[in-house]
């Protein structure tokens, strides 16, 4: 086990859950109710969003593609395992880095960050109306959308353990739907439908394009997401330093699985997508091929229970970022750092919800090309946030201890800033703006630098 450099631990090495359950957010999450909002967060259903986008860019290897995301995601699941250790608090990759390495460049980590959880509710609302107006035409998008954030909204405002129920629920419905979705795809392919069998093509096939692979895996590292908003959750978990980090690696391992597994036998029947007729809504069509029109309609239902689930973890952990910048002072805290008498910040949730509604005026593709953006952005500075602490903080050296704090981490950021720099050219135009923005208010709200952003609390000792 790892260890601190007594002359600069804190004082006190550890908080009891009394003692942060009367300071704030409640500890009431267990680990399998940690697990699920992650996997809800993430939707099991998701992998059907991106894979006929994916299957035409990489030329039918979309499941290579999630292979060399989810390597990337591994390694940095292992630096957020880590980190929760260090620093079980909400704020994510914005805690770890005004730790770790720096309180100013912490805040543009939070703030790159804060761009991807403040915009995926708005996607979720975008995709329910997209669904939804498919199956009912006559329903205009906007009552779908509002309908949306409104039951979101109020199941965040009851309490999060009561969302983390419901969300058990709407996972299971999703995996079950998916299930039988792979099943069916599977009996396609033995039946040899499409003249499809088994093979390692989508794996491997002669004059693969590595950049079209990185691209699609830029693309496909969206459906991870949800392992690294589960450490938000950390001051409300039972046990922080024992639950957040099984439950990332578990996130992680079962959602990269399914993902692999699943569009393997989606590009097995359909190598190539462009014979399913429309790339963007694939996932549908092949749902009609494999199981006729009445799967379709269970398919369809199934991933707007998935909306839904997406849509209460989603602003949840949105909701809890903006508490923990404006607790410490980076945002203004009569606002952002107050929660109400069931232990919740309503007023952040509220604020999710109305930035939610501008979905109302937008489309999917320019909302979507931003979220990876911040993504990546966290990610890469989590791997470099454990380096920091090893040169910081930990005491041991030795080869096991090199390997998990610097090698692997250092792995994590280079193939992160390579999938980083494979999005799209107007994503990173977008992304650097709101970064200048946070820039700009960082200045002034330090009187450029001048003035320190408020410090948190330093390192806690492992037990």
């Amino acid at each position: 086990m790892s260890q601190l450099d007594p002359s600069i631990a804190p004082a006190r090495s550890a908080e009891t859950p009394g003692d942060l359950e009367a300071a704030g957010l409640r500890r009431s999450l267990t680990l399998r109710h940690i697990v699920f909002l992650g996997l809800a967060y993430m939707a099991p259903l998701a992998v059907f969003d991106t894979f006929g986008i994916v299957a035409d860019i990489t030329h039918g290897h979309v499941p290579l593609s999630y292979l060399l995301v989810l390597v990337a995601v591994l390694i940095t699941a292992l630096s957020y395992a880590k980190m929760v250790r260090f620093y079980p608090r909400a704020g994510s990759a914005y805690t770890y880095t005004r730790e770790a390495i720096n309180p100013h460049l912490g805040f543009l980590v939070g703030w790159a960050a804060t761009l991807d959880y403040l915009l995926l509710p708005m996607i979720n609302a975008l995709l329910s109306a997209i669904y939804m107006t498919a199956a009912f035409p006559g329903v205009p998008s906007w009552v779908w959308i509002l309908s949306t954030i409104l039951v979101c909204t109020v199941l965040n405002l009851i309490g999060v353990r009561i969302a983390a129920k419901v969300n058990v629920i709407l996972v299971v419905i999703q995996v079950v739907v998916a299930v039988a979705f792979v099943g069916l795809t599977i009996k396609n392919i033995v039946e040899g439908a499409n003249g499809s069998s088994f093979s390692l093509t989508p794996f491997f096939s002669s004059g693969i394009d590595a950049g079209a692979i990185a691209s699609g895996a830029a693309i496909l590292a969206l459906s991870f997401l949800g392992f690294d908003a589960v450490s938000t959750l950390a001051e409300e978990a039972e046990h922080p330093r024992r639950d957040i980090p099984r439950a990332i690696l578990i996130i992680v391992g079962v959602a990269g699985l399914f993902f692999v597994s699943v569009t393997y036998v989606m590009q097995v029947l359909f190598p190539d997508v462009s014979a399913v007729g429309n790339i963007v809504g694939a996932s549908p069509e092949i749902a009609k091929y494999i199981g006729g029109a009445a799967f379709q309609a269970v398919f369809i239902g199934g991933y707007m229970v998935a909306v839904l689930g997406c849509g209460i973890t989603q602003q949840m952990s949105a909701a809890r970022l903006l508490y923990a910048m404006g607790r410490d002072g980076a945002l203004p805290r009569r606002f952002f750092g107050r929660l109400n008498r069931a232990g919740v910040p309503a007023g952040n949730v509220l604020l999710i919800a109305a930035l939610a509604c501008s979905a109302v005026f937008l489309d999917l593709s320019r909302a979507a090309s931003l979220i990876n953006f911040g993504a990546f952005v966290a990610f890469i500075f989590v791997n470099l946030s454990v380096i920091f602490t090893y040169v910081r903080f930990v005491k041991e050296r030795g080869w096991r201890s090199a390997l998990g704090f610097l090698v692997l981490p250092a792995l994590g950021v280079a193939i992160n800033v390579a999938l980083w720099f494979s999005l799209e050219p107007s994503a990173m135009i977008v992304g650097a703006v709101w970064v200048a923005l946070g820039l700009g208010y960082l200045l002034w709200r330090t009187r450029f630098f001048r003035v320190a952003p408020p410090a948190l609390s330093g390192p806690v000792e492992q037990r």
